[in-house]
């Protein structure tokens, strides 16, 4: 599998429903084997018994990105919505992943969102990594894109 986008997300940011620069996205560690299905995966709730456990130091409920920066790249010919690179280390045991999902925790549907935090995203990790007791998980160039269509 490789990186996706739910067309919830999508469509979300078309009603104005997503607030790319003060919105809270946060990063989640998915188990090995877990498979991103981007017409059923809309929320976090429809993810979270796949997120990894209380292992390693992992925290459920993930990690907030911070470093929100949107800008146009004219060589790629996109926009960019970027953030700050996330360490996370494996702390009294190892962690094992095969991929991340960025979900929006500022989202809800109480407040008339479509979704309650809404996915944006899942990175996938190009196969099972894992950071031994006291190692990093590095994620870097932590990005989402919109290119022109013509």
């Amino acid at each position: 599998m490789s990186n996706a986008v739910p067309m919830s997300f999508e469509i979300m940011k078309w009603k104005g429903q997503i607030a790319c620069m003060t919105d809270t996205f946060k990063l989640i560690l998915m188990q090995e084997g877990f498979i991103f299905d981007p017409v059923n995966d809309n929320a976090y709730s429809d993810v979270s018994t796949e997120e990894l456990t209380v292992t390693g130091g992992y925290t459920v409920g993930g990690y907030t990105l911070t470093g929100v920066a949107i800008a146009y790249d004219a060589i790629e010919d996109r926009v960019e919505l970027t953030h700050n690179n996330i360490t996370i280390t494996a702390t009294g045991g190892d962690i094992t992943t095969s991929g991340a999902i960025i979900y929006d925790d500022s989202t809800s549907t109480g407040d008339g969102d479509d979704e309650t935090d809404a996915i944006v995203s899942y990175k996938d990790a190009g196969g099972v990594i894992t950071a031994v007791d006291g190692t990093p998980i590095v994620i870097t160039n932590i990005m989402e894109t919109v290119e022109d269509i013509n």
